[in-house]
């Protein structure tokens, strides 16, 4: 259960991480401040739901995405994300593919080192006392 929860957490933050990072580098992509942890939320829950749809199709009908599942599905959540949130305003294509790029680059670093660096601390923590 503990595992699970460290995963859920290290999860929503690199999805955070990742917006967080298309907020900041991508002049059009605007996310309101006090839509930005619902936005994290629905971004990772379409993620979660939809990602294994995506690969699913994929392998039966185009395997060619195979390689680029990850970006397809980024791509995705932002385009549900941003249908579902009045605060949130991706702009013009060239930000569409920079912000799936930012996205999946942010969110892939932060899932590697989190669970290194700030879990396994909390942990070390823990187990001192």
């Amino acid at each position: 259960m503990v595992r699970f929860a460290i995963s859920t957490v290290s999860y929503l933050i690199a999805n955070a991480v990742g917006l967080l990072l298309a907020v900041l580098f991508l002049p059009g992509f605007q996310i309101n401040a006090l839509s930005f942890l619902l936005a994290v939320v629905i971004f990772s829950v379409v993620q979660t739901i939809f990602g294994p749809l995506i690969t699913k199709i994929s392998l039966k009908k185009f395997p060619q995405l195979m390689g680029g599942i990850a970006l397809v599905t980024i791509f995705f959540g932002l385009f549900v994300t941003e249908l579902l949130m009045d605060g949130m305003v991706i702009g013009g294509i060239s930000n569409w593919l920079a912000a799936t790029l930012l996205v999946w680059l942010g969110s892939l670093v932060a899932s590697i080192l989190l669970p290194i660096y700030v879990f396994k601390q909390m942990g070390d923590q823990t187990r001192t006392r």
